[in-house]
């Protein structure tokens, strides 16, 4: 197992923090901080091939195919920063997902070292949802109880202004978290029949539950050595 890279798929429903805790992670281990969001902003900003494909499905309305997906999250991979491994966060969602990057990281190889698994009530996911906002210029999360920025509207990474997402309304966030969990829940089960699944309680407060998500990864690390 020697000089294996370090593959994390950081699991949680829309509320439960895997953004924030990727970000630590990511600085702490020095470890490449993969989201599937940012990926797919950059191919389309930067209108590569996989961006202009993708933007042929979204134009139309369509889900993204999986196989463009994987291209682009594999396209990451291969990068210089992820030659030790990296935390993939938003992806994979659905269950052909997690079966392709198997597929594609085995041809190296490789497999996913670790699943961290950050479990959270849907009435704390809704409490947590309903008071965010973000940085207009650098995508910084905050909410207005539990992380709330130093200066009222302001953020505090970059200076830019905070806003609240138009679709920010309780029904909307509950179909968020129904739609992740049915799509989500195979994805759980699959990396939990492959003995990587580390559930994490994502309830306390952020710096429990990094300690408690290090500590994972650190045990998959040292597995991996």
């Amino acid at each position: 197992m020697s000089g294996q890279p370090l593959y994390v798929v950081l699991l949680g429903a829309p509320g439960a923090g895997k953004g924030t805790q990727a970000a630590r992670l990511s600085e702490e281990l020095g470890m490449a901080h993969v989201s599937s969001g940012d990926l797919f902003r950059e191919h389309l900003s930067r209108e590569t091939e996989l961006g202009l494909l993708a933007k042929s499905y979204m134009d139309k309305g369509d889900l993204v195919p999986d196989d463009v997906t994987i291209a682009m999250v594999m396209d990451r991979l291969s990068r210089p920063d992820c030659e030790g491994g990296a935390i993939l966060d938003g992806f994979p969602r659905t269950l052909p997902q997690a079966e392709a990057l198997d597929r594609e990281l085995a041809k190296g190889g490789h497999s996913i070292s670790v699943a961290p698994y950050i479990r959270v009530r849907e009435e704390i996911l809704l409490a947590r949802l309903g008071g965010r906002w973000t940085c207009r210029d650098c995508g910084a999360i905050y909410h207005q109880l539990f992380n709330p920025p130093k200066v009222e509207g302001v953020c505090d990474v970059c200076g830019g202004a905070l806003y609240q997402r138009p679709d920010d309304t309780p029904e909307t966030h509950k179909r968020r978290i129904d739609v992740y969990m049915e799509q989500t829940q195979p994805v759980i089960d699959y990396y939990r029949q492959a003995g990587v699944l580390v559930e994490i309680d994502g309830e306390p407060g952020v710096d429990t539950v990094y300690d408690a998500l290090l500590a994972g990864v650190q045990r998959a690390k040292q597995w991996r050595s």
